[in-house]
């Protein structure tokens, strides 16, 4: 007997008005792997950040370091220039290689210099505990800065570029900073680095009392020749330094050639002196005059008529001009007093055919007679 499968009819509802689905619930994490909430999220971030933050000072305070490092060594060096009131600087430490005998001509030039341009190169000094700056080098910039100062009265002169270098214990090494310096420059003479060797020897600071050993410390980069020159300079400064006006002027073969007819003829000294005695108001060229006759054995010669004015006369020493002249190949420095006129450059003229330089002074002596 067969069954009659039953039909049922259902009225289903319209879609809209079907209930929503509910949410499905959230998948759960697989085994062993942590769910991380907002809080832990946060903190992984704020630790992030710091680790940041850290390794960043830590940059900064090693590039700080860097530089302060670089500071120390530079400033040790005198590398680093800074102003420093003009009145805080003394020179007390070393013995000068250089002493003003009557008006220094270059000094105004620097000085004209200075006004225009400010000064190129700092003078160097050592900082001392008591706030004051020992002076290294540049004696002749710091003078033209204290006469600018007192000439014009104006602040800007008040203070002075300068190099600070930490005090040295070893005055040695201070001096040959000093020496080193004055060697290249090519105005100072054998007879003042002479001195400057006495005066090293006589100090018992620097423990060196026989002046071929001071010439030897301080000297050391010169050569053995100059070395020797500069002996024969301090043997003769010793003999004839309370005669000298001008030993500055003492030209080197002059020096060198007196020096040894000195030793040879042991009355020639008083001659000299008693030639000096005749011209007490001599200016600088006849000074070198006076000792070039006698370093070339012919003695001193005076002009035909010349009267011998006493010290006490007042007469002014012999004028002088000096002034820079600016062309093409550079600047001159002129020199002009009587009876000599002094031109430099640093240029070779001895490379210069002997014709041009014939043909320039000929027209310059040309130039000068129209004028006048």
């Amino acid at each position: 007997m067969s069954r009659k499968r039953r039909i049922f009819d259902i009225d289903l509802p319209p879609e809209e008005d079907a209930p929503a689905p509910e949410p499905e619930a959230p998948a759960k994490p697989e085994r062993g792997i942590a769910r991380r909430g907002p809080m832990a999220s946060a903190i992984s971030e704020n630790a992030e950040a710091l680790r940041e933050r850290r390794e960043a000072e830590a940059n900064i305070r090693a590039e700080n370091d860097k530089l302060a490092t670089e500071f120390v060594r530079l400033k040790r060096e005198g590398l680093i220039v800074d102003r420093i009131p003009l009145d805080s600087v003394v020179t007390e430490k070393l013995i000068r290689d250089r002493k003003l005998h009557g008006p220094d001509a270059e000094l105004d030039e620097l000085k004209l210099s200075i006004r225009e341009i400010g000064l190129s190169n700092p003078i160097r000094v050592e900082a001392r505990g008591d706030g004051k700056y020992e002076l290294i080098q540049g004696m002749r910039r710091l003078r033209a800065f204290q006469a600018l100062l007192e000439e014009t009265g104006d602040e800007a002169f008040a203070t002075i570029p300068a190099g600070i270098v930490a005090s040295d214990p070893k005055l040695q090494e201070t001096y040959r900073r000093m020496v080193d310096e004055n060697l290249v420059r090519k105005d100072i003479s054998f007879a003042e680095m002479a001195n400057l060797a006495r005066r090293y020897a006589e100090d018992p600071a620097n423990e060196c009392p026989e002046v071929d050993d001071a010439v030897a410390v301080l000297f050391k980069s010169a050569s053995y020749t100059k070395r020797s020159y500069i002996r024969s300079f301090a043997a003769l400064m010793t003999r004839m330094e309370k005669l000298l006006e001008f030993p500055q002027e003492i030209p080197r073969n002059v020096g060198l050639d007196l020096k040894r007819r000195l030793d040879n003829e042991p009355g020639l000294l008083s001659q000299v002196k008693a030639a000096f005695e005749r011209e007490p108001e001599r200016d600088a060229a006849r000074e070198v005059a006076i000792l070039r006759g006698f370093a070339d054995g012919q003695g001193a010669t005076f002009p035909t008529g010349k009267t011998t004015p006493s010290r006490g006369s007042g007469k002014p020493r012999q004028a002088k001009t000096t002034f820079q002249l600016s062309h093409a190949r550079g600047v001159a420095k002129c020199n002009a007093s009587q009876g000599r006129l002094e031109l430099r450059q640093d240029r070779d003229f001895s490379t210069i055919d002997r014709r041009d330089l014939e043909r320039a002074v000929a027209a310059f002596f040309a130039e000068l007679d129209r004028g006048e």
